[in-house]
């Protein structure tokens, strides 16, 4: 069906307007103008279905969805900087609660008690847990905390320049160009085997557990960084934090991490939130905002804004960041997920999570053809240096209802990072190391096959 002249029932532009707008582009009209959609689909317009009752359009699309496969179900062994983590049921309860989430935003102290005592929670738990003088509320996740560290340790040290160990993912890295490429700052990229910084050097970002898994030497990455007088940012996995040593006792002036293993669903990538801590003596070069609390005329417990570093406060062009949000919902879930499980639960899981990637390495380092090529100590995650292309392992497992590791082939010579958490069970692990061992003795065949193909 098409009209001579079209009509725009949703769009509150005049004839006048439009016709001004085509003149201005140098089109003839609406029609010459989309010439290249009507011409081929314009004039074949879609046979509707008969208009469907709420009930049954529900059926339809449950008939329609039932059609998908259940890959959510599937046994999982992603990871990359996204964790599959138990959340108890509770932590979902508690974030629907209505005065853990008041309905302003809080810089009215008096009408947001419920969501500015949660961030000073947030804030106590997460400098326990990193065992650093201060936290800020949350960031946007563990990518763009890492920058805003950077940012920070310029702010301090006066220096422009920025190391950071080439084990720390990719991603972060990009991020961390995006963020200083403007200001000027450069960012240089450090051989974590073999660490060397210059005296025009703010910080060195490090990562432990690093991209692929293993924990980096902490104890001479600190003592590099500061004979030069620069600064250490420490990004880690608050889950390790369960049994590792915290950011703090390794002499972090800056730890960050990202906090969406604490609670937080994998979503299909997010909201996620960035955990970010420094020592005391550099609190007012933190971004973001902190809360804190106080006492009103009552004697009555209160909380407040206490830092508003942002440039939409009197900071304006001394402002330390842009951040507009404190990730208050995400929040509450790392609030609830560290409440209910306490010092204990963490540590367990923990524990398990490392057992069982472990078990893992050991029984896929076992098959014929699979290889572990980095040498020292992993938390979770583990680097298999497969004997054909990760690509075509991945494919396969898929075929066997099993969801494998990430390829990182352009780093490490056919590689897959795996990753083994609380959640796989030993069945799990044994099924994919099966199919890892059948995809090997099947290629064998192939090999030895010299028929037609």
């Amino acid at each position: 069906m098409t009209q001579d002249k079209p009509t725009f029932p949703y769009i509150p532009n005049t004839d006048k307007d439009r016709e001004a707008m085509i003149q201005a582009i140098g089109a003839e009209s609406v029609d010459h103008l989309l010439r290249d959609i009507t011409g081929t689909v314009g004039d074949k317009l879609p046979s509707l279905l008969p208009r469907l009752s709420e009930m049954e359009l529900q059926r339809d699309f449950r008939s329609l969805a039932s059609k998908n496969r259940n890959v959510v179900q599937y046994p999982s062994f992603l990871g990359g900087g996204a964790y599959h983590h138990f959340i108890p049921a509770a932590v979902k309860a508690i974030t629907g609660r209505g005065e853990l989430a008041t309905a302003y935003t809080p810089y009215q102290p008096e009408v947001s008690q419920g969501t500015l005592q949660i961030i000073y929670e947030f804030q106590s738990l997460v400098s326990q847990l990193m065992d650093m003088d201060v936290a800020n509320a949350g960031m946007y996740d563990g990518s763009t905390a890492i920058a805003e560290a950077a940012l920070m340790a310029c702010r301090i040290t006066g220096r422009t320049r920025i190391a950071v160990l080439n084990s720390l993912p990719p991603r972060h890295i990009e991020v961390l160009r995006t963020y200083t490429e403007a200001q000027g700052l450069e960012v240089y990229t450090v051989d974590s085997t073999s660490i060397s910084i210059d005296d025009f050097t703010a910080c060195l970002v490090t990562q432990t557990p690093n991209y692929f898994g293993y924990v980096e030497p902490m104890d001479k990455i600190e003592r590099i960084v500061h004979s030069h007088n620069a600064l250490l940012v420490i990004s880690t996995d608050p889950i390790y934090l369960g049994m590792f040593e915290s950011p703090g006792a390794l002499g972090a002036d800056i730890a960050v991490s990202e906090g969406q293993p604490l609670g937080i669903p994998l979503s299909f990538g997010g909201p996620y939130i960035g955990l970010f801590t420094c020592k005391t003596q550099f609190l007012r070069q933190m971004p973001g905002r902190i809360v804190g609390k106080t006492t009103d005329t009552h004697n009555r417990d209160g909380y407040v804004l206490t830092l508003q570093t942002r440039e939409q406060h009197i900071r304006r062009e001394r402002a330390t960041s842009n951040i507009c949000t404190s990730e208050a919902l995400v929040g509450t879930a790392v609030v609830a997920y560290l409440a209910c499980m306490g010092p204990k639960g963490l540590r367990s899981v923990a524990e398990l999570t490392y057992q069982k990637s472990h078990y893992a390495a050991k029984q896929i380092s076992d098959i014929p053809g699979y290889s572990l090529p980095l040498k020292g100590t992993f938390f979770q995650e583990f680097v298999v240096e497969c004997p054909i292309s990760p690509k075509e392992i991945l494919s396969q497992l898929y075929t066997d209802n099993l969801i494998g590791g990430m390829d990182i082939s352009d780093t490490v010579h056919n590689g897959m990072l795996v990753c083994v958490t609380e959640m796989n069970t030993r069945q799990e692990i044994d099924s994919l190391v099966e199919s890892l061992s059948k995809i090997t003795s099947q290629g064998k065949l192939q090999d030895e096959y010299s028929g037609p193909r």
